[in-house]
């Protein structure tokens, strides 16, 4: 009798504890979007940097990152999640390496795209090991922790390089915002490799790559990508010309993907996964949400370093107040998820506008370097609407996601967030540098600029707020891979239901 229970206890240990390797790949990765920013001026003082290199250190990662994210999702699908999630945290650490020994600009900018190559590998390993690991009540909580690293890692990434350049010198602090990845790479890959849990046999290990699928999906995400994330160093509109190319190559990489469906073949994306309305509603969701709320950080750090004076270590500290709050309530949202469904992301969005529209009259009522102490309540406020919003969604998003297209779907939805991140950006950056430009105000010229953010949020709002109104019964959630007790069975039901 001993041995019997203690088994099942021994497994579910061992699988939150490949959750946790799992969350510390996705923790580095995700920072790594953004603890470089602040190193930018330490870069161009140590390496000699042209404007045009350093942006392509920021912009080039964000690209191949959004490109590799649904081929890596199916090649996990097929080949084993993994196999693909030690893959790419070998191949990031080695390139973090790579980063940091960088002679020369170019060499740094061809490194930081094999990084982000990497780090798109990771991050669509990750949800599909979530599905294949847990069901119901438990893949929602499993979630919400996801949840907390996203919001965490963005938050967290100005003020953790701004100490970096701190303690190691304006000169060479650039390369231990690298460095510092390799101890806890080489920790991580050694955990998984004895927590990962393989991916089971099944048919779609039988599965041939659909090449064509991968090069129209990655030059549509190219063409797409590539005018939002340079929208500031490309000054003429002759780069918005590529806008019409990416619907091109988007509309044939769906037509493809339907032809190799009716002829019976593997698609790279199971287009029936947008006949799941929770899925397409999600993904939808993910990527305005995402244009609104990751712009906030872009222009707040901009405000206190060349407006208000602030050093990089204190802008990053600024932001802690938004990273705290995202943690709990992403935490929170993942236990409430399976209760309350779409209604508690409604319930996240209102808060992230309510907060964001308190830092807009925080800066206006306590002018000067005041200001930041001003918005820390607003912050909070906002970080805690934000993790409620995005770990439930995703809980929501991928719920009835067949664990066999796990990966793909999981890719999709953080593609999403790419595209949504690097739109955002570009818009309400284009907003603020052109107020600023026009009046000289960095106060008003952020004021309008998180109004841009919130007006995006308030669309996300209202795609949330529709759904929960046409929601009609929804249809039965897909079988797990193995039998699961009723009660988590119906946990991921409940959540999936209008309420």
């Amino acid at each position: 009798m001993t041995t019997v229970e203690t088994r099942p206890a021994a497994a579910d240990r061992r699988r939150w504890k490949a959750l946790a390797v799992c969350l510390t790949g996705g923790f580095m990765t995700l920072l790594d979007s953004s603890i470089v920013n602040v190193a930018l001026p330490s870069v161009e003082r140590g390496l000699g940097a042209h404007a045009a290199d350093v942006s392509w250190v920021i912009s080039g990662y964000a690209l191949t990152f959004g490109l590799t994210l649904v081929p890596a999702g199916r090649l996990g699908d097929m080949r084993g999640r993994r196999t693909a999630f030690l893959f790419g945290l070998a191949l990031f650490t080695l390139a973090s390496v790579a980063c940091g020994l960088s002679p020369s600009a170019g060499w740094l900018v061809l490194f930081r795209l094999v990084q982000g190559a990497a780090s798109g590998v990771v991050a669509s390993q990750t949800t599909g090991l979530i599905q294949q690991m847990f069901q119901g009540a438990e893949r929602a909580r499993a979630f919400g922790m996801l949840g907390s690293v996203v919001g965490i890692s963005t938050a967290v990434g100005p003020p953790a390089g701004g100490l970096l350049i701190e303690a190691f010198g304006v000169d060479d602090g650039w390369r231990w915002v690298f460095y510092v990845n390799v101890p806890i790479g080489v920790a991580a890959f050694c955990a998984a490799l004895r927590l990962l849990p393989r991916t089971p046999v099944s048919a779609g290990r039988r599965e041939s790559v659909d090449l064509p699928g991968v090069l129209l999906l990655g030059a549509g995400v190219l063409a797409l990508m590539l005018p939002l994330v340079q929208e500031q160093q490309w000054t003429g509109r002759e780069k918005w010309a590529l806008m019409p190319v990416a619907v091109l190559l988007l509309t044939l990489f769906w037509a493809w993907e339907r032809r190799q469906g009716r002829h019976g073949k593997a698609p790279l994306l199971d287009l029936s996964l947008f006949s799941l309305r929770s899925f397409s509603l999600g993904v939808l969701l993910n990527l305005v949400y995402f244009a609104g709320f990751t712009a906030v950080f872009f222009v707040y750090t901009l405000f206190l370093q060349n407006g208000l004076g602030y050093g990089a270590l204190g802008a990053g500290l600024a932001s802690l107040p938004f990273a705290v709050g995202s943690a709990a309530g992403a935490a929170a949202g993942g236990r409430l998820v399976v209760r309350h469904g779409r209604r508690l992301v409604i319930l996240g969005l209102v808060a992230v506008a309510v907060g964001l529209l308190g830092v807009v009259v925080a800066v206006q009522a306590v002018p000067g370097k005041g200001a930041a102490w001003a918005a820390v309540l607003p912050l909070l406020v906002a970080g805690i609407g934000s993790g409620v919003t995005i770990s439930p969604n995703t809980t929501l998003t991928l719920t009835r996601v067949p664990v066999q297209r796990a990966g793909a779907a999981g890719g999709v939805m953080v593609t999403a967030q790419r595209i949504g991140s690097a739109a955002g950006i570009a818009v309400v950056g284009a907003v603020y540098f052109a107020h600023l430009a026009n009046r000289g105000s960095p106060t008003a010229a952020l004021q309008l600029g998180l109004l841009t953010a919130v007006g995006v949020i308030l669309i996300a709002l209202a795609l949330a707020v529709a759904d929960l109104r046409e929601r009609q019964t929804p249809a039965q959630p897909t079988a797990p891979t193995k039998p699961v007790p009723a009660g988590a069975v119906d946990g991921v039901r409940g959540a999936t239901q209008e309420r």
